[in-house]
Formats: C-alpha cells, sequence, structure tokens
C-alpha cells in the first residue's frame, strides 16, 4: 500500500509516493493515494518519505549532489534503461536525448528516450531535468521550464563554486 506526503519547497510543492518497499514517486501533482499523517510513524512508508524528505532538502539546498533513497518504482524495461542512463548525468551537466538514445544503443530512439524521460517516476533523484534538446534548449520537463531552469541553474552555480580554487 503506497502513501504520500506533501513537501513544500522554495521551488513549490513536491509530492512524494512511498510503498513498503521503498519510494516510488516524486512529482508535481498530488497522487489519488492516501497522505500519509506524520513521518515519525515507524511505517515502512513513512521512513523512506521521511529520508526522502531530507535528502531533497539538503539537495535544494546545495548540501547534497546524489541522492541515496530504497526506490521501488515501475516502467517499462526500455523506461528503466533510460532512466538508469538519467542517474549516470553527474550534477551540474547535461545530456541531449540523442546523447541518451546513443547510450543505450539505440540511436533512433531519441523520442521513444523523450517519452520515457517523460514519465520518470522520480524526479529530482532520477535527474531528467539533466536531459536537453540536441540544439541546447531545454526541450520539455513535466514540472514546467521554469522549474527545470531554476534545478538546472542551481545545479550550475554550485558546480563552479567547487571548481573554484
Amino acid at each position: 500500500m503506497e502513501k504520500q506526503w506533501e513537501m513544500a519547497t522554495s521551488l513549490g510543492t513536491f509530492y512524494l509516493l512511498a510503498s513498503a518497499s521503498g519510494l516510488s514517486a516524486v512529482g508535481f501533482k498530488k497522487f489519488d493515494i492516501e497522505f500519509i499523517s506524520s513521518l515519525t510513524s515507524l511505517d515502512a512508508q513513512a521512513v523512506y518519505l521521511n529520508q526522502a524528505v531530507q535528502q531533497i532538502s539538503e539537495y535544494l539546498q546545495g548540501v547534497r549532489k546524489e541522492f541515496n533513497l530504497t526506490l521501488d518504482f515501475h516502467g517499462t524495461p526500455f523506461q528503466k534503461k533510460v532512466w538508469q542512463q538519467l542517474a549516470y548525468i553527474p550534477y551540474g551537466e547535461t545530456r541531449s536525448y540523442k546523447e541518451i538514445a546513443f547510450k543505450i544503443n539505440q540511436p533512433d530512439a531519441v523520442r521513444a528516450v523523450g517519452t520515457a524521460n517523460g514519465k520518470n517516476p522520480l524526479c529530482l533523484v532520477i535527474p531528467c531535468h539533466r536531459v536537453i534538446s540536441s540544439d541546447g534548449s531545454l526541450g520539455g520537463y513535466s514540472g514546467g521550464l521554469l522549474l527545470k531552469n531554476k534545478l538546472l541553474q542551481i545545479e550550475k552555480s554550485l558546480s563552479e563554486q567547487n571548481l573554484t580554487f
């Protein structure tokens, strides 16, 4: 049984969903699932949601660059292959849909990569915001292009600060 949590942030509200096996979604719209009443409960869902809230908060504050969460998400084999590649995109960097298609050995599947990217159930945690069009434009984002741009700017700014000697 999944439960959700509403997380207010400086960038807007995120809705987190967890099962008894791990975090299953991070999105921008409410899920048609029961809200959990407290993150201090010992229920598995509360534990996973609490960890996600802490790590997403750290990420948005620029303290965390990688997530270390137990995940329980579902998709087609192709989607999972794309999402695995998204997880390899380093913090502060971007890749094109075309580059992802080549990485999964399906160079003609650029549009399918875009579709799979758009169906990523774990925004932020699996960094679909780091995927852009080959021409350098932002492409799309389920949270909107303004949010995608803000996330990329946060990462770029913090990456540049860390390179300063």
